[in-house]
């Protein structure tokens, strides 16, 4: 028996075990990553966590530019709404749509709009100086601005 065919069952093994681990997951030959933009008009060149968390939960009503604030999500597909509440809140989307059905009862504040793509985020930033939107960036796009990026995999 040659040493290729000793090595056999521990390849259909790993294999296996591969096909394990990528099924919770669609593989992707590059990871994109989460983003949020703002319109280059905004005078905003970037945005700390803390500015990010508080535009995105409605708690700051306006861009460190002083213009009114805009945040539009990217809503499909639904990880993305979900990593980046996770990251930034550390709550899960049913949290974050709790906590913005008591905001809305109240008449506090208003979710931040939906947008179905990324490119559709985009669209609306730059309708509005004071929009910024949250999207997967898959691609550079020089119409808009990055002002805050999540390193690493974007995926759930």
């Amino acid at each position: 028996m040659g040493a290729h065919m000793a090595h056999a069952p521990f390849l259909k093994l790993a294999g296996a075990l591969l096909l394990l681990v990528a099924a919770g997951r669609p593989l992707r030959a590059a990871d994109p990553r989460l983003v949020v933009v703002a319109n280059p008009d905004s005078g905003v060149d970037q945005l700390s966590w803390d500015e990010a968390r508080n535009l995105f939960l409605g708690r700051q009503k306006r861009l460190g530019s002083g213009l009114p604030a805009a945040p539009v999500e990217q809503g499909l597909p639904p990880w993305i709404r979900a990593r980046f509440y996770r990251l930034l809140a550390a709550k899960d989307v049913s949290e974050i749509d709790a906590y913005w059905s008591r905001l809305i009862f109240t008449g506090q504040a208003h979710p931040p709009r939906q947008a179905p793509s990324a490119e559709a985020v985009i669209r609306m930033v730059l309708a509005d100086r004071g929009a910024v939107g949250l999207l997967e960036w898959e691609k550079p796009d020089r119409r808009v601005k990055v002002v805050l990026a999540f390193e690493g995999p974007a995926g759930p």
